[in-house]
């Protein structure tokens, strides 16, 4: 399968590919703004893609439930001089996690040739037609409300279907906005508007995803729902969001965004080499 960028295509081929997590924000969940000032996120990039990185997602906005909405400004100030930074020392491509167009248009300027849109279900056009006018690959992610929102009594009829058919309705508005098929691919947006039995319905009926026939992004590494499987904290989810992982590559997942990229790869080598021992 082909997932077309601004830049160079990527080919997944069955083994997922890992997309590193660079938070440029003082309240991440995950790291507590530990790479917030442009020096230090430039550092973890480089560290990033070290480790095995496939490709990077660099956001500047806090999408945890609840967290508070940003000046526009504010993300641009923090995103784009990582970008700039990065531009010309990675090998790998970088991904603009936001969602908004404004933001998106900036980053691809600087250098990134994917957008991450957690916020798909938008109800203007403008990311759509930016996407299609650059070429770049595009994250449809599902979420049910907004950060703001997302976790006050998420509810769902069927979670699969309903996910299904967003991605579908999606499908059909992007392209008729001018972006090919290759441009897109999907994450059902797990913790996104989602209690722990409706996270739990989406890992178990995952393969159900790849009738779409687009490529499919897995994000659940140390989310809450592995805390309250594990009733470990952020810190010590390693093992929950690896066994998750493993989990969603064996279900087919052609991308797993994740913080810890290291012991993700470690994890898929050992399972792409049992796959491909032979009998």
């Amino acid at each position: 399968m082909i997932w077309r960028t601004s830049k160079q295509p990527l080919t997944l081929d069955g083994t997922p590919k890992l997309m590193a997590i660079l938070n440029v924000t003082p309240d991440s969940f995950s790291d507590g703004g530990r790479f917030f000032e442009p020096e230090a996120a430039i550092a973890r990039g480089l560290a990033l893609e070290a480790e095995g990185a496939d490709l990077l997602d660099i956001g500047g906005e806090s999408t945890r439930p609840g967290a508070e909405v940003i000046p526009i400004r504010e993300e641009l100030r923090r995103v784009i001089p990582v970008i700039e930074g990065l531009q010309g020392r990675l090998r790998i491509p970088i991904s603009i996690d936001t969602r908004n167009a404004e933001v998106a248009e900036a980053a691809l300027a600087a250098g990134a040739c994917i957008v991450n849109d957690v916020q798909a279900s938008r109800a203007d056009d403008a990311m759509g037609r930016l996407v299609a006018a650059s070429g770049a690959g595009y994250v449809c992610m599902h979420m049910q409300g907004t950060p703001q929102t997302m976790q006050q009594q998420p509810a769902y009829a069927d979670v699969v279907w309903e996910v299904l058919n967003f991605f579908g309705r999606s499908f059909e508005r992007l392209t008729a906005l001018g972006v090919h098929p290759e441009q897109i691919a999907f994450d059902p947006g797990i913790g996104f508007g989602k209690s722990l039995e409706h996270n739990l319905q989406l890992l178990r009926h995952w393969a159900r995803f790849t009738t779409l026939g687009r490529p499919l992004i897995g994000g659940v590494s140390r989310k809450s729902f592995l805390g309250k499987l594990s009733q470990e904290g952020g810190p010590d989810r390693l093992p929950g969001s690896l066994a998750a992982a493993v989990w969603l590559m064996e279900q087919g997942a052609d991308l797993l965004r994740v913080h810890d990229v290291s012991a993700t790869r470690q994890a898929v080598r050992v399972i792409s080499g049992i796959r491909q021992s032979s009998e």
